[in-house]
């Protein structure tokens, strides 16, 4: 996978955010999943509303934005509360990675900041693991989807950091509470090690003061 030019100045996160984004995704989400639709249904439209919401780089509090420099931050943003879905904001300091893993449940990641590379895998017929295709550039505005349900759009990756000196950010939406839920991690050589990836904040951004956080213009 090759990065990309590292640019003169580093992204810049807002110092007042507008969370009203993000309620409202997470009001137009609530929703859409209220319907219960089918999933692929459910995957365009939820594609629809995360693109609108990273197609603003506005929102975010800098709270869950700030890299580790050890390891990836998977900061909860929104949890249903009927455990229907799941909102996270996913920080890559420079050169980090996760694991080859599934998730077990469908799921949009939209780009947000900066970039990420996700590179799919499939099991062969030895039991292995082996990249299929292409890696995936997912640049700011651009959404993906996973679905454990859908070999077309497959459940099992990679994804890293594509910027060499500065962090990305990837906003995730699972159709489960993602942190409580019993997942795997691969080696190439078919290897399982269970995993519940819990996250890396103990506090949530608070969306529902109206008073202090009108909305902003489109």
């Amino acid at each position: 996978m090759s990065a990309l030019p590292n640019p003169s100045t580093p992204p810049t996160s807002p110092s007042a955010p507008h969370t009203a984004r993000l309620r409202h995704f997470v009001q137009q989400l609530a929703a859409l999943v209220e319907q219960r639709l089918p999933e692929p249904d459910t995957l365009a439209q939820g594609a629809t509303l995360l693109g609108a919401l990273v197609a603003h780089d506005d929102w975010l509090p800098d709270t869950y934005a700030q890299p580790h420099p050890e390891r990836y931050q998977q900061y909860l943003l929104h949890a249903d509360a009927l455990g229907r879905f799941s909102v996270v904001s996913f920080v890559w300091g420079p050169g980090q990675a996760t694991p080859i893993h599934d998730h077990t449940v469908w799921g949009l990641i939209g780009m947000l900041r900066g970039a990420e590379d996700s590179q799919a895998y499939t099991r062969t017929p030895d039991g292995r693991w082996a990249p299929q295709g292409a890696p995936v550039r997912l640049q700011p505005g651009q959404v993906e989807t996973v679905s454990p349900n859908d070999p077309a759009i497959g459940d099992v990756h990679r994804v890293s950091n594509a910027w060499e000196g500065h962090t990305s950010i990837s906003i995730h939406v699972y159709g489960a509470n993602i942190g409580a839920v019993q997942r795997s991690v691969y080696l190439e050589d078919g290897t399982r090690k269970p995993f519940i990836s819990g996250y890396s904040n103990g506090t949530l951004p608070n969306l529902w003061d109206l008073s202090k956080n009108p909305a902003p213009a489109a």
